[in-house]
């Protein structure tokens, strides 16, 4: 996937805003979980609990650190058939979901693109009706050219769409089809400002080594009761009980400067955290980040500075998202 595409990244967004675009995502992995222990392998392991879903739904979860509960990685698990998960992990740690779940790496086998926007299933119902008309967080099987597919009503942009999966035979011919009902291609850097709008977490920035799921505020994707427990209850259990360190808050500039990821948080003139992830938001034409900082320090705190440059420059404390999801 390209950085952008002529048209350039603010078109890209806006038009996933108020129309369609495809993104090929083929990069992110599949790890194909299969067979009768299937099921209660990834319910083990994984943070969030499958006993909440049924084949033909997908699910939100992470996959812990054993030693400290921070998120090794956080993944969607297609559930495909009865016997048969689809676990699509970041792309960088394929090889270790792969390690810690069992199963086989079928990433080369297929192509996903993901149809994101309002108009995505208006203009993929002339694509491929089954899949467009796929529920949200739904999974079904369909066939594209001959050849069997998967669709799910899953995304990464805030707003309503589908991710296809077709073997890479059919890729060339889906990214076609799509593109010609009238959906515009996207890349790279409109896939970073639609999350970051949206308030979703990216591996290697909002969730990875030293930051837990509570950390991060997304307590909501653990289940503490499910008998089968997960990797890395123990010390996930130890930080619920002894207070969360860090809080992830949403910082808002006065202009159109992009925030940028790196740069540091200042509290009464003390550096404190670093922006995790930060740029410029076309749809509230100003700068916006994402910061971890200490606990004790957001309750009541409504201004930080950001040192940009050696120049401190105050940031608003924002509720999350910065934009509403839209549901599908």
């Amino acid at each position: 996937m390209p950085l952008s595409y002529p048209q350039g990244t603010i078109a890209e967004h806006l038009a996933c805003r108020r129309g369609a675009v495809a993104f090929d995502v083929s990069h992110l992995g599949t790890v194909r979980v299969t067979g009768p222990g299937a099921r209660q392998r990834l319910q083990s392991i994984l943070t969030n609990d499958l006993a909440r879903i049924s084949p033909g739904r997908a699910q939100y979860t992470h996959l812990l650190d054993a030693g400290d509960a921070s998120v090794s990685d956080d993944i969607i698990v297609w559930w495909v058939e009865e016997e048969r998960f689809d676990v699509m992990p970041n792309a960088s740690n394929t090889a270790g979901v792969l390690a810690a779940l069992g199963g086989s790496d079928v990433t080369s086998e297929r192509a996903v693109i993901a149809v994101q926007g309002p108009d995505a299933r208006r203009l993929m119902a002339t694509v491929a009706p089954e899949a467009a008309a796929v529920g949200r967080f739904r999974v079904i099987t369909f066939t594209w050219m001959g050849q069997p597919a998967v669709a799910a009503g899953t995304g990464y942009t805030g707003e309503d769409g589908i991710e296809i999966a077709v073997p890479v035979e059919g890729a060339e011919s889906l990214w076609a089809a799509v593109l010609g009902a009238g959906v515009l291609p996207a890349g790279l850097g409109s896939r970073d400002t639609l999350r970051l709008e949206a308030a979703l977490p990216l591996h290697g920035h909002e969730l990875g080594p030293g930051i837990t799921p509570l950390q991060a505020g997304l307590g909501w994707v653990v289940s503490w009761t499910k008998p089968e427990g997960f990797r890395g209850r123990d010390a996930l259990e130890a930080e619920r009980q002894a207070g969360v360190p860090r809080k992830l808050i949403g910082l808002a500039g006065e202009g159109r400067r992009p925030l940028r990821t790196g740069t540091s948080v200042l509290v009464g003139g003390r550096a404190v955290a670093e922006v995790t992830s930060g740029n410029y938001s076309p749809i509230l034409d100003r700068g916006i980040a994402l910061a971890l900082l200490p606990s004790e320090l957001v309750d009541g705190l409504d201004t930080v500075y950001l040192d940009l440059r050696g120049r401190q420059v105050p940031a608003r404390v924002v509720p999350l998202p910065f934009v509403a999801k839209q549901k599908g």
